[in-house]
């Protein structure tokens, strides 16, 4: 079923970013039509270039700002998303438990390993599309601030660090790719192969697509990236952990 579930997932996403990508080499301008433009990418646009005309013409700088304030902007869900990832990888040794007990591939046997596992998480009170619906929701936002990067014309004619906003870099890929997997590999739910596959395969396509984008996406990537290895950090990190594993204590210490 989580199989079935995750598939299901991630056509929908294939199929959103396939739509999202339509007009991606059309200027975007206040006279550009249709919802997707005047709600999503237009006002994302005319941050971008706000900020950057405070900022002193500075559109790198301009662009992360930007990339923080819509992480702050969805952050609830994305930690919503990061802590039933963290439950999830908490209970899969009681998980695996069960995958070995209930191994046999019969109709019947399988019906009982479901029925076991929607149990545990009814234990553990974890709602295992939980993960999933913060991914859905904060897809547009990020699909529309990429588009607001590809087709700002203004962004491509200024330089950050040591790159050319319009133009690929060679650098800033392999940054894209490397904080990627590091995102990634904070995030597994599980050591089964699909995921360890996905976890080398994303950083891999990150850097291939930045060597041939703009710079300004890869800094977008690079940014938001770092954001979320921090974010995940304070969530389930070791002094996450650890405070947690103290109120388990306590609690335990209280009941007695």
């Amino acid at each position: 079923m989580s199989k079935k579930l995750s598939l299901a997932a991630v056509l929908l996403v294939v199929m959103v970013l396939m739509t999202g990508c339509m007009n991606i080499n059309e200027p975007i301008t206040e006279d550009s039509e249709g919802i997707w433009n005047s709600f999503f990418v237009y006002p994302l646009s005319w941050l971008i270039i706000q900020i950057a005309e405070m900022t002193g013409e500075d559109y790198g700088l301009s662009i992360i700002i930007v990339t923080i304030f819509i992480r702050v902007l969805i952050l609830p869900l994305m930690i919503k998303q990061t802590k039933s990832s963290a439950a999830m990888q908490e209970i899969q040794p009681e998980m695996q438990k069960l995958r070995e007990k209930y191994s046999a591939k019969d109709q019947q046997t399988q019906q009982k390993l479901q029925q076991e596992t929607m149990e545990l998480f009814q234990k553990h009170k974890i709602n295992p599309l939980a993960g999933c619906l913060p991914i859905f929701i904060q897809m547009p936002i990020l699909i529309a601030f990429y588009h607001a990067i590809m087709r700002t014309e203004a962004i491509e004619e200024h330089t950050f660090l040591w790159f050319q906003l319009g133009q690929p870099d060679y650098i800033l890929p392999i940054i894209a790719g490397t904080t990627t997997f590091i995102q990634q590999k904070m995030m597994m739910v599980s050591d089964n192969p699909q995921m360890k596959i996905l976890m080398y395969m994303m950083p891999f396509m990150i850097t291939a697509f930045a060597f041939f984008f703009p710079s300004a996406l890869a800094l977008y990537w690079v940014v938001g990236n770092i954001f979320m290895v921090v974010q995940t950090y304070f969530i389930t990190g070791p002094g996450a952990r650890r405070k947690k594993q103290e109120k388990m204590e306590a609690k335990s210490g209280g009941s007695k």
